[in-house]
This record gives structure tokens, C-alpha cells and sequence, in this order.
């Protein structure tokens, strides 16, 4: 196959399989839920009681991290740790750091809301 053809059907299949996925998972969500409305369950079952902005938050203090863990390993490389050590270690200990202090900080607030209702 020439590597023309091949740069061309290769993003297209990608995108082509990630839409099927997604389609495929939207449309047995609503089929679904349509047959649980049609048994007589309540429809508000299925709204979210999560409250918006949590996702946000994770994912800042995750990118956070990773970046925190790239400077300190660079400093650690500079000071003569091996940097194909350093560069891993650093971002997986300080992006594991900040989805642990994300998930304190949400437990926080959802008691915080408790409180107040």
C-alpha cells in the first residue's frame, strides 16, 4: 500500500472507529433509559446530582502536578540524578500528589454542602 493512501485512510478510519464508539454508547444510554421510562420509572433518576466544576478542578490540579514534578526533576537532574529516572518519577509522584489533594478538597466541599442542606 503506498504510504500516501495509507496517511490518508489511517485518520480517517481513527476518527471514523471513535465515532462509532461514541454513537454506539449514546445510543444505548437513550435506548436505555427509555425503556426504564416506559416501565414507570421516575425520569429524575437520571438527572445528576453532581455539582458542576469538580472535573475542572481535578484536572488543573493534575496538570498542576505534572508540572510541578517536571521542574523539581529537572532540578534533580541538574544535580546529577539520571534524567531518564528524574522525569518519570517526578511527574507520576506529584500527579498522583495532586489527584489525592483533588479528591480531599472535593470531600471537603461535598461536606460543606451537606451542612448547609
Amino acid at each position: 500500500m503506498e504510504p500516501f493512501l495509507v496517511g490518508i485512510l489511517v485518520p480517517i478510519g481513527s476518527f471514523a472507529m471513535v465515532f462509532g464508539i461514541v454513537y454506539l454508547v449514546v445510543t444505548s444510554r437513550n435506548r436505555e433509559r427509555m425503556a426504564l421510562i416506559e416501565r414507570g420509572a421516575d425520569p429524575a433518576l437520571f438527572e445528576s446530582k453532581k455539582k458542576p466544576g469538580g472535573g475542572v478542578m481535578k484536572a488543573g490540579l493534575f496538570l498542576f502536578g505534572i508540572g510541578f514534578g517536571i521542574v523539581v526533576a529537572y532540578f534533580l537532574a541538574s544535580a546529577g540524578m539520571d534524567d531518564g529516572a528524574a522525569y518519570p518519577a517526578m511527574i507520576f509522584v506529584f500527579g498522583g500528589l495532586a489527584l489525592i489533594v483533588a479528591n480531599l478538597w472535593q470531600r471537603k466541599l461535598d461536606k460543606e454542602d451537606e451542612i448547609k442542606q
